[in-house]
């Protein structure tokens, strides 16, 4: 679903499940593309199981200045998750490098040469539900995920993270890419999309705690 368009880019709504580059059929960026008839470049990425804003650019010039500010940390990025595990601790940081594991998976580690860093906060939901208000200082592969496991509280429906047999239990992966705030060319963006598939995730708890969450970056 398109949200917002400019010369420069687009800004769209990946839905949980879809893969985001193609694999045996299209992925995400493609049926973009094939929708608005231009061709556009991913200049940031969600795994299959995230849904949520995402940004594409229709230009390599302006993909590479996406990409620049991505590596100057001059994009803020804020997530939504829930948890069926309450945390070691209800909010702060969480840092560590990553190293790869075992089938594609990855852990934390202890040393901090090249550390994937994540502030989160969190509060209770209903019986068992953690929900967690997450913005990540960099972008590494699977580090909201591996940063809740680390925590305790591995996200709910996370085939990969959580315990296999009550992750398929639930209709989706509870990870949303949330908000994003960044200034392009001397004007500022701002982007909030609430996530309006799984039942958790619109739950009347969940609405009632998104009011208070509805302008994130006041909040870290």
């Amino acid at each position: 679903m398109l949200i917002f368009e400019n010369d420069n880019f687009i800004v769209a709504i990946k839905s949980a499940g879809v893969n985001f580059h193609s694999e045996e059929k299209a992925g995400f960026v493609v049926q973009v593309s094939e929708q608005l008839g231009i061709p556009l470049f991913p200049v940031h990425r969600l795994d299959k199981m995230t849904s949520g804003l995402v940004i594409l650019a229709k230009t390599s010039e302006t993909a590479a200045q996406f990409g620049k500010m991505f590596e100057e940390r001059k994009i803020d990025k804020y997530y939504l998750a829930i948890s069926m595990r309450k945390p070691k601790k209800k909010m702060g940081w969480i840092k560590g490098d990553m190293s790869s594991a075992r089938r594609g998976d990855y852990k934390l580690l202890t040393t901090m040469t090249n550390p994937a860093i994540t502030q989160f906060l969190s509060c209770a939901l209903r019986t068992h539900e953690r929900f967690f208000l997450i913005k990540p200082h960099t972008g590494k592969t699977h580090q909201i995920r591996v940063a809740l496991k680390s925590l305790g509280s591995p996200i709910a429906g996370d085939e990969r993270y959580a315990q296999a047999d009550e992750a398929r239990k639930e209709e989706r992966g509870y990870l949303h890419a949330y908000a994003l705030r960044f200034t392009l060319n001397g004007e500022e963006f701002t982007f909030v999309s609430p996530p309006d598939k799984g039942e958790r995730f619109v739950s009347a708890e969940c609405r009632t705690q998104l009011e208070t969450w509805k302008q994130p970056w006041e909040l870290f």
